[in-house]
């Protein structure tokens, strides 16, 4: 996953049109529904929408820079009033499709880790998380906080999340074969590149068991995966923020067992025994003699 941090700006129009692909208008509706474009935002939005979910893409952006008309004596370091702050996540291009409720957990650890939306705080900005291209999200924010005080966000913001981005591609299972994960690799040596990342055969009996168990397909974990998986989706489908959250749960409860899944199968290729070495046809006496005289200078 690769972090960038915009410059910031007056108003929130450039950020959203980016995040986007295209201008923003008073005519494309854009939805905070389950599997709609805004994916996560900031905790009071509820008292502005009057149950109405959809917005246009327009009065998005207006609603993210209102803050910035109704204080302004707002102001950050040395009276900077760029108040827009603009944040994009882009996954690798090898990394595989995220679903919803995924992408609205990025959206909030991002918010968090970037000091626009610490938990608990009622008096936190305005923010959305869009997720409007493939493999990006977008977090646009107004660091004007609603008691009219600047938000102060991490010194070393990029850092910050930069390493936040390593920890979410860690529970996410991004870039999860066995290459990837254990750094560079030696490009010469062919089926080590392309091997494949399911749990290698094991003779000894524990080693069995375990194999069973984290059978990515038909063990008894993969089962019980799969079946939270399909009530997290049917979750996801129904309207409401309870439902909203407990789906964005149950994704996360699948993907933890499968974590557990690849923990067990790597477990398993640990106790399985070591391949007994190939047997080495003997060298005749001659032909030593004659390759030995053959280096001879």
């Amino acid at each position: 996953m690769i972090i960038e941090v915009h410059s910031r700006d007056v108003t929130a129009d450039e950020a959203l049109a980016e995040a986007l692909g295209r201008e923003i208008s008073m005519e494309e509706g854009l939805t905070t529904e389950p599997g709609g474009t805004v994916v996560a935002h900031w905790n009071r939005l509820d008292h502005y929408t009057d149950d109405d979910r959809i917005w246009e893409s327009a009065t998005w952006a207006d609603h993210l820079a209102d803050p910035s008309l109704e204080h302004p004596l707002a102001s950050g370091p040395a009276g900077d009033r760029r108040a827009i702050l603009h944040i994009t996540a882009h996954l690798h291009p090898l990394d595989r499709e995220l679903n919803h409720a995924e992408w609205s957990e990025i959206g909030y650890r991002i918010a968090r880790v970037a000091g626009i939306a610490p938990p608990g705080d009622d008096a936190a900005g305005r923010w959305i998380a869009v997720q409007g291209q493939p493999g990006r999200l977008d977090v646009i924010a107004n660091l004007i906080r609603a008691d009219g005080t600047w938000s102060a966000p991490p010194r070393r913001l990029l850092q910050a999340l930069v390493t936040e981005a390593r920890n979410i591609a860690a529970d996410l299972l991004l870039h999860s074969s066995p290459q990837q994960r254990s750094g560079p690799q030696n490009l010469s040596a062919g089926p080590a590149v392309t091997a494949s990342p399911r749990v290698p055969t094991a003779t000894g009996p524990l080693a069995g068991i375990l194999r069973q168990l984290a059978a990515e397909q038909s063990g008894p974990i993969a089962a019980v995966r799969q079946l939270v998986e399909e009530v997290g989706r049917q979750a996801a489908a129904l309207s409401g923020d309870q439902t909203e959250a407990a789906a964005r749960d149950l994704f996360w409860a699948a993907r933890r067992l499968y974590g557990l899944q690849e923990q067990l199968g790597e477990i398993a290729s640990r106790l399985q025994p070591p391949a007994p070495p190939a047997p080495v046809a003997p060298t005749p006496p001659v032909q030593a003699a004659t390759s030995a005289r053959a280096m001879a200078p």
